[in-house]
């Protein structure tokens, strides 16, 4: 991801092109120009630019609450003095991890672990914890249940009616019927997950070559997976680019009869980016942006402080972003 300074590393049309692709990472070309105020070429044009300098991938994501692929335990790390650059390197080379952050505050990294059951889980953070030499202390925050996810986050840098076009009805991460069991994926649907994490924007019948499938069932198979909001699709890019320069976690104590009032308030938020209900000491956590780091004070004050069912917040700042949604970032650590 950028090396860059990023006022300087694009400008305001590939803005543009990663709000709508942020929208919805396989939008047509022809769609994407019209919202952007450019030619189905020139979109892609950019598009390919920027991909090419690391400075965005789309990719292919599974709502792990929707499916039996596995669960998120989110883990907040102290790291003895010095050694948390380290310490997030050697946790980003993990296959269990799914994301890896440098924070400030209370806790030193945050690591999101991905795990099938609990012998796996039970694996991960008691048998083959990364970089245990480098780490003081831990805390588990097992994730259950999703308010909102990434893919379904809004820039706002197009109008409001961009996502409404852009995104496929009905729009992944409709949470009405989040209480449905998970689903198990069949073996072509697991392969074309694999295979769109890599490259989201990758063509049906390119994706049916390379698994050696119909082109067909590929296509139905997709279909599927979208229309039950299992598989979104997500602009990965760093926060800043797009002129957020504040990037964050909340952890929350909520009243658990207030839990599901104030996930849905907070979910609505237009800074959210990820938000989910959890267990232990904190039972609702979520990823956010601001504009500038000035904004967190009346971020706490009216939007954390007006939750309902509040006992108590904490908030760690992200200094970097090492891996993010499996992708291990280009940034020296």
């Amino acid at each position: 991801m950028p090396q860059e300074t990023p006022e300087d590393a694009i400008d305001d049309l590939d803005r543009r092109v990663i709000a709508a692709l942020q929208l919805n990472g396989r939008a047509p070309w022809s769609a994407v120009g019209r919202w952007v105020g450019a030619s189905e070429t020139t979109a892609q044009r950019r598009y390919t630019a920027l991909r090419e300098r690391g400075l965005l991938r789309v990719s292919g994501t599974l709502e792990l609450d929707r499916t039996r692929e596995g669960s998120s335990m989110m883990v907040r790390v102290q790291t003895r003095p010095g050694r948390g650059l380290e310490a997030a390197a050697r946790f980003s080379e993990s296959p269990d991890v799914r994301f890896v952050a440098v924070v400030t505050g209370s806790a030193d990294l945050v690591v999101d672990f991905v795990a099938r059951d609990n012998d796996e889980m039970m694996r991960m953070l008691f048998t083959d914890l990364p970089a245990t030499d480098l780490i003081t202390s831990t805390e588990v925050v097992p994730v259950i249940r999703s308010f909102t996810s990434a893919a379904m986050w809004d820039t706002g840098l197009l109008p409001p009616q961009a996502a409404a076009d852009l995104r496929p009805a009905p729009a992944p991460g409709d949470r009405t019927d989040r209480d449905r069991a998970p689903q198990a994926l069949t073996p072509l649907e697991q392969e074309i997950a694999a295979a769109l994490r890599e490259d989201g924007r990758t063509q049906v019948s390119v994706l049916a070559r390379r698994l050696n499938r119909a082109e067909s069932s590929v296509a139905r198979a997709m279909d599927r997976l979208i229309s039950r909001g299992i598989l979104q699709f997500r602009t990965l890019v760093e926060p800043s680019l797009l002129g957020f320069d504040a990037e964050f976690m909340v952890w929350l104590s909520i009243q658990p009869g207030q839990l599901d009032a104030a996930g849905r308030q907070l979910a609505g938020h237009p800074g959210t980016k990820f938000l989910s209900a959890a267990t232990g000491r904190f039972n609702l956590i979520g990823h956010m942006v601001l504009p500038r780091r000035a904004d967190l004070h009346p971020y706490t004050s009216n939007v954390i402080g007006s939750l309902p069912g509040l006992i108590a917040s904490d908030v760690t700042l992200h200094l970097a972003t090492v891996k993010y949604s499996w992708y291990r970032m280009n940034r020296p650590v």
